[in-house]
């Protein structure tokens, strides 16, 4: 403990406050980073600041009041982080520079550790926040936005981590970018309670990141939704999937990714709530799947997933393969185009229910087939495949389909 209080002392002895602004000792923040030492705080009144990229070499805490801003003019990297320690807090920092070789934006941490951006506002930058190989970096309560995407290739992502470790990504507010959260090589982190919406092409994308955990979040009328994709033991709680309409779209991609978990989420307005391709031992349980085009899509290299105790409501199609049969098991869902009983009357249907239509089966071979929805003739059709199974795998089948709804 007195080795503790011994190593904290200089800290407390030496770090200082300097202050920049009208009338204060300096009047550019960039002075002001030249002149602090490691452990001190800049305060920083209210302005506009133009002054290029300002890199921060050692530890330091800069501060915004009054919401001061930090304008790139379309031209520069705003702030790059090269050390650790670093909080950035309370600031307005817009039109950084656009590269798309160098991917720079208007706040890089690079190798930086125990680093916090929060409680700042993000507008019409290239990239927002870029973290390259960041250890225990906290990014927290920011607003990132920007209108000027016009194409994926001409847009870069809200927030984008590369080869980082326990990233903490919470309570952020992102629109108008390329993807809102990318994380590629990222492990243990925490993607907690972001809102991403209207972004070009994904709310969250990534990509080889292992034992990651994305809870509360909400993602909502992106083009494509999220995708999950070459990634291990990855958990996803409470999340909702809304509104991604359109060609192709999903709300959630899972791309050879195993041994996860998909848990309490809602998937509403979706083309195709979840699309499994190369998507093994996945346990989804108690999700609702609401107001679908496609409730689940599931390639036929999708193996060993349990799908328990889920609610299929008002989707065009529960499910749909491209397969001729299934290794997955269905169990213990809410079917709400089940026609069975419960003589017993312990809540489960009496006769198991097959959730794959002969018309699903029929559309994912030819889409063009999606004309004569809604006509007698596919009715007939369905009802002939119930009565006579002839195209649909005799064990893609639902053996304890639920009379109730469950209770989330």
């Amino acid at each position: 403990m007195l080795r503790l209080l011994f190593l904290l002392i200089p800290v407390f002895i030496f770090s200082k406050t300097l202050r920049v602004g009208k009338g204060e000792q300096y009047t550019t923040v960039r002075q002001a980073v030249a002149a602090s030492q490691s452990g001190d705080s800049i305060l920083v009144g209210p302005g506009t600041y133009r002054e290029g990229n300002i890199s921060i070499t050692h530890p330091l805490s800069l501060i915004g009041q009054g919401r001061p801003v930090l304008d790139g003019e379309m031209k520069y990297e705003i702030l790059s982080f090269r050390a650790n320690n670093i909080l950035l807090k309370g600031f307005k920092i817009i039109n950084s520079g656009e590269d798309e070789i160098k991917n720079i934006g208007a706040v890089r941490l690079y190798d930086s550790k125990y680093s916090t951006i929060e409680n700042n506002v993000f507008e019409n930058n290239y990239f927002g926040i870029y973290i390259q190989r960041g250890y225990r970096c906290l990014i927290r309560n920011n607003r990132i936005t920007s209108k000027r995407a016009t194409s994926e290739e001409r847009s870069g992502d809200g927030i984008h981590a590369w080869v980082s470790e326990e990233i903490w990504i919470k309570n952020n507010y992102i629109e108008g970018h390329k993807d809102g959260i990318y994380l590629e090589k990222v492990i243990d982190s925490y993607i907690y309670r972001n809102n991403s919406v209207r972004n070009l092409r994904y709310g969250l994308h990534f990509m080889s990141s292992n034992d990651c955990d994305y809870v509360g979040n909400t993602f909502d009328n992106n083009n494509a939704g999220v995708a999950v994709m070459y990634s291990n033991n990855v958990g996803m709680v409470g999340n909702k999937f809304v509104n991604n309409w359109g060609d192709s779209n999903y709300g959630l991609l899972l791309k050879d990714i195993s041994f996860s978990k998909i848990r309490n989420n809602r998937f509403q307005n979706n083309t195709t709530a979840i699309f499994l391709d190369g998507a093994t031992k996945i346990d989804l349980f108690r999700n609702n799947f609401t107001d679908n085009g496609w409730g689940m899509k599931i390639n036929s290299n999708c193996m060993e997933n349990r799908i328990i105790n889920n609610n299929f409501i008002n989707n065009t199609f529960d499910v749909s393969t491209s397969g001729s049969m299934t290794m997955n098991d269905f169990r213990r869902n809410y079917w709400d185009k089940y026609e069975g009983y419960d003589l017993d009357k312990d809540k489960i249907g009496d006769v198991p229910f097959h959730p794959l239509s002969l018309y699903s089966v029929l559309v994912e071979n030819n889409p063009s087939i999606m004309l004569l929805f809604k006509t007698f003739f596919v009715d007939l059709l369905d009802r002939t495949e119930k009565v006579i199974p002839s195209l649909t795998p005799e064990n893609f089948v639902d053996e304890q389909p639920l009379m109730r709804k469950v209770e989330n």
